[in-house]
């Protein structure tokens, strides 16, 4: 592996290639260029290679990628050769529906642990893997016990930065938040913001305008308004 640094944009293609490959070995296939894998799934092949390239060579020329091999390649590149034990803080419908999500477990993501202040849920079992909700208040102690090493936060907004300190407290250095807020993580803690209604509100921009309508700057606008008053003044003047 090459020692520049690796952006995140990188490792999110490469969460995308890993996707694809998979999809391409379920179907039972063995090889395929960067070509071919740029087409199939409306990707970059040379994009790819440059990505793929910051991690070693892979592919042979005139035979391309052999697919289980990469397939495992990135499996190891991004981690997920590993479980990785998850817990969620907030056992709301946003932390039970995330409980139930069978995407974690295909991707080697284990929810071990719910938590919450709610006393009527605290010891409950939620979910068709019974997973257990426990007191956030004992949020290190079960982080240790269970051997989680990821925290979600799906909590209210007001609430969520209390819960990254706490789950940052007791040693958890990648956190995915799902809170509308913007959270400060220590040093050498990981933290991406899941924003849905940031989402929906690109969304509803785009439904808002006219198909095809282009985005004006209104400072070029303005300048144009000038000029064009300075044009009327010299022919009116």
């Amino acid at each position: 592996m090459k020692s520049e640094k690796i952006s995140e944009l990188t490792t999110n293609r490469l969460s995308v290639y890993l996707r694809c490959l998979n999809t391409l070995a379920a179907a039972g296939i063995k090889t395929i260029s960067s070509r071919a894998l740029a087409e199939q799934f409306n990707l970059n092949s040379a994009q790819i290679r440059k990505d793929l390239g910051y991690f070693g060579e892979f592919g042979l020329r005139g035979v391309g990628y052999f697919v289980e091999e990469l397939r495992q390649h990135i499996t190891k590149i991004l981690g997920l050769d590993t479980t990785h034990r998850v817990g969620i803080i907030g056992a709301g419908n946003l932390g039970t529906a995330l409980a139930n999500y069978n995407g974690f477990r295909e991707s080697n993501f284990e929810v071990v642990a719910l938590f919450d202040n709610d006393k009527e849920k605290i010891g409950r079992r939620v979910g068709r893997a019974g997973i257990m909700v426990y007191d956030v208040r004992k949020v290190e102690r079960v982080v240790r016990e269970k051997g989680i090493d990821v925290a979600v936060i799906a909590v209210p907004a007001r609430a969520a930065q209390k819960v990254l300190n706490q789950v940052t407290a007791a040693g958890i250095k990648a956190v995915l938040n799902f809170a509308p807020a913007t959270l400060r993580a220590r040093h050498g803690v990981k933290l991406k913001t899941v924003d849905l209604t940031i989402s929906l509100e690109s969304l509803s921009y785009f439904l808002a305008r006219p198909q095809n309508a282009s985005i004006t700057n209104p400072r070029s606008r303005s300048k144009r308004a000038v000029r064009a008053s300075r044009v009327d003044e010299r022919l009116n003047g």
